[in-house]
């Protein structure tokens, strides 16, 4: 998602700096990032020479370089501490930036509770995969600046993507729409209604998804949808309850597309 969110904000025009936390992580953000832009232009996405692209790009194992950056979006693992921390030594380096975070379901509020400034701290949740999504969301705390929102806005319409603004309740509106679907579809397949390919075509021809269901569970990852669904059920009640297979598979390590393996070959 990390490397997904530069590529949108470089081919944009800006200068974005990304901070790994090991020089092996620093080194694969590089080349992904590098193989990201070659992708688009290639595709005729991007008309701007790489090079030139790549020359408002820094990649560092130093937090210390985002001194003087005017927006951190953190996009680590969806663990609400671990967020605060990173989200935390940002701030300490970057008083000035507005801070961001691109978790799909943990409570804004939680997290802008534990910040220095929760006024200028707001939700950005992106799309997997990054560059070829036209939809952010943006989460509103219930201390967020309402300028904020306004300036995020804006800035969502600068990388040519489509705004929606939601308040903070779990699991947002895309994230609790789509796991909603997707537990559903996973019961079915559990039950022997159809196979993953006729469920996955049934909402693509049938209702015009892009994408089936459950192949969009492989892209997101399993373990990613399994820790979503449990959270809801948490929060909203059983209806959430993840299925058994979702558990089976993720415990076998099929996460999908990331592992080769999920509700489809990859």
């Amino acid at each position: 998602m990390g490397v997904g969110i530069a590529h949108i904000f470089l081919v944009g025009g800006s200068r974005v700096t990304i901070v790994e936390s090991d020089d092996d992580s620093a080194r694969h953000a590089q080349a992904a990032v590098t193989s990201s832009l070659v992708k688009a232009y290639e595709r005729g996405t991007l008309h701007d020479d790489v090079d030139g692209v790549l020359n408002r790009l820094r990649v560092t194992t130093d937090c210390g370089a985002l001194t003087d950056v005017l927006l951190v979006i953190e996009a680590v693992p969806e663990v609400s501490q671990l967020k605060v921390e990173v989200l935390t030594a940002a701030a300490a380096v970057a008083p000035d930036a507005i801070l961001a975070t691109n978790t799909s379901s943990l409570s804004i509020d939680e997290i802008a509770s534990q910040l220095p400034d929760p006024t200028r701290f707001l939700g950005l949740h992106f799309f997997n995969p990054v560059p070829s999504s036209d939809l952010v969301e943006i989460v509103v705390g219930r201390q967020t600046g309402a300028d904020l929102v306004v300036s995020a806005r804006q800035w969502i319409t600068d990388l040519t993507r489509t705004a929606i603004t939601v308040t903070d309740t779990p699991g947002f509106a895309s994230s609790r729409l789509g796991v909603a679907l997707a537990l559903e579809a996973i019961r079915m397949v559990e039950e022997g209604v159809a196979t993953v390919g006729d469920i996955d075509t049934a909402m693509m021809l049938g209702y015009r998804h892009p994408t089936g269901p459950l192949r969009t569970t492989d892209i997101v990852g399993l373990d990613i949808r399994l820790a979503i669904a449990e959270q809801l059920a948490r929060e909203l009640g059983p209806r959430f309850e993840p299925p058994q297979l979702l558990r089976e598979k993720v415990a076998a390590g099929e996460l999908g597309r990331k592992t080769g393996k999920g509700f489809y070959e990859w």
